[in-house]
């Protein structure tokens, strides 16, 4: 490893810091002079130090592990650097805030098969819909749909197109009769979903001759939980609303009813996104590729 030791006290200054200009205001140099130069030092090691998008900086766990060594006593520094990023095989924590709702990666297969490939990484889920800097809150990577993911982030697919499903018990339906059309659940008990208690509830979607609109419903029963949500439509608590994936079982058991079919078009689905591409930790690229490989195994299962 060719290292030049000149650029370390920039990316001290970025560490210390957490802001590329707070850092080169600090060290009287341009802005670009200290990315460039942490650029060149990530390249030397092979491996992202600092995760950086618009909103914010952090170290990597490479990062830190090479703030901590740069602490060290002089004699401790060079042996300390040559285990930064040294090992490229897939470990260490990684964490990842999913949505509720991304069931094709929260089914437990994917992950399940992720860990057993790989021993060595610990996976660190946390299941929240409250949308937040995944940078700033210190995760590699977030779940979430394709369509409120920031520009400024690397998307990769996982699984296909997906759709909503309006579902209800059949005693429901055989006590209140069967929509229609989305306008008729304004006239109907519905479970609704919100993110959290500050959310209004979320609108349901649908389509009519190429054209979307959504119908506010009004719903008796509100919760941020997809469970609690199931299980009351279950129960006949009246008619909910989510991901088809969600209901499937219940569908094809006959426990729920699908309703509503031909105003649910498919739409692009859930996608894991994280800040860069270049020298991204190995833990990070074993569960992108993996995510791949997964994808086109389920993809080639349907065409069978």
């Amino acid at each position: 490893m060719r290292l030049d030791y000149n650029l370390l006290p920039l990316f001290l200054a970025v560490a210390e810091e957490a802001n590329f200009r707070a850092a080169a205001d600090r060290l009287g140099v341009t802005r670009s002079a200290v990315s460039q130069g942490v650029q060149r030092l990530e390249d030397s090691f092979g491996a992202t130090l600092v995760t950086r998008t618009t909103r914010a900086v952090r170290l990597t766990e490479a990062g830190q592990q090479l703030y901590e060594a740069l602490g060290q006593p002089m004699s401790d520094i060079v042996q300390a650097l040559e285990g930064v990023g040294g090992d490229q095989s897939p470990r260490g924590k990684l964490r990842i805030a999913v949505t509720s709702i991304a069931e094709p990666f929260l089914s437990g297969t994917l992950i399940a098969t992720f860990a057993e490939a790989h021993p060595h990484v610990t996976v660190d889920v946390t299941v929240t819909d409250n949308e937040f800097d995944i940078v700033a809150a210190g995760f590699d990577a977030g779940v979430r749909l394709g369509d409120v993911i920031e520009q400024d982030m690397v998307a990769v697919p996982i699984g296909g197109q997906v759709r909503e499903a309006v579902v209800a018990a059949p005693a429901y339906l055989a006590a209140r009769g069967v929509p229609e059309h989305p306008r008729d659940l304004a006239q109907h008990r519905c479970i609704g979903w919100r993110s959290s208690p500050e959310a209004a509830p979320y609108r349901w979607e649908f389509e009519e001759n190429g054209t979307p609109f959504t119908v506010s419903v009004e719903p008796q029963i509100t919760t941020n939980d997809l469970r609690f949500m199931l299980r009351s439509a279950l129960a006949g608590a009246g008619i909910t609303f989510a991901t088809e994936e969600t209901f499937r079982p219940y569908v094809e058991s006959g426990a729920l009813v699908s309703l509503l079919e031909p105003y649910l078009p498919p739409f692009p689905g859930f996608y894991i996104y994280f800040p860069n591409r270049r020298n991204m930790a190995p833990k990070l690229r074993a569960l992108i590729d993996h995510i791949k490989a997964h994808s086109s195994d389920e993809r080639r299962g349907r065409l069978r």
